[in-house]
């Protein structure tokens, strides 16, 4: 652990622990984890990844009933109290919808979907602090100390994950056949919707004067 000094806001700083001013307080310890406790990995497509990310046009827009109703009923078939759906942007984790929390995004440091975009299938973690991958994250070891994940990526046609529909849950859990397979089928319906939306909007863009008059 590396031990670090903080000081609360309005509390004086000593100038010399050794020899300290009258009244001063000694600043807090704060220990934080070792800087390579923990990485993500970076896919080996990820300009293009992200060049795909950036044609769907989604991040950062406003919520959606289609895409909540998924996250709904992502929680309810998998019985977990969050789900999340996501995209994996250059630096955090945004999230387009949401079940059980209140933030819009994280970091992409702490994201456990950095690793499910790595691959292109279900990746399902019964108990996140005997994983390595997760056992350092803060989001386990401090903050909500979640432990149990499951993610299903959203892929695009041409094979790049942008995303994930994932849910998640403070226990230790698994899921059964049935909730893995309807996991996969969310997240593809997820990825359809997003899917027509980009190519309605390259129709509308590619669509000449006289056909707009017409429409």
């Amino acid at each position: 652990m590396i031990k670090s000094h903080a000081r609360i806001p309005g509390q004086p700083t000593s100038m010399n622990p050794s020899n300290p001013r009258r009244g001063a307080r000694q600043p807090l310890p704060i220990h934080w984890l070792k800087p390579r406790a923990f990485k993500i990995p970076i896919p080996p497509d990820e300009k293009q990844r992200l060049a795909a990310l950036d044609r769907y046009d989604i991040l950062d827009t406003p919520p959606e009933r289609t895409f909540d109703n998924i996250a709904v009923l992502a929680s309810h078939v998998c019985a977990t109290p969050i789900a999340l759906l996501v995209l994996i942007d250059r630096n955090r984790q945004w999230f387009k919808a949401k079940v059980g929390v209140r933030v819009k995004e994280t970091p992409r440091a702490f994201a456990f979907c950095a690793h499910t975009i790595m691959q292109r299938r279900l990746l399902v973690v019964s108990d996140v602090t005997r994983d390595r991958r997760f056992a350092a994250n803060p989001f386990v070891v401090s903050g909500p100390q979640y432990r149990f994940y499951a993610g299903a990526p959203l892929v695009t046609p041409d094979n790049r994950a942008l995303g994930t529909l994932y849910v998640i849950d403070k226990v230790v859990r698994t899921l059964t056949s049935a909730q893995k397979k309807d996991l996969l089928a969310l997240s593809g319906l997820a990825m359809t919707e997003l899917e027509l939306r980009r190519r309605l909007r390259e129709e509308r863009r590619t669509r000449t004067p006289r056909h707009r008059r017409r429409g």
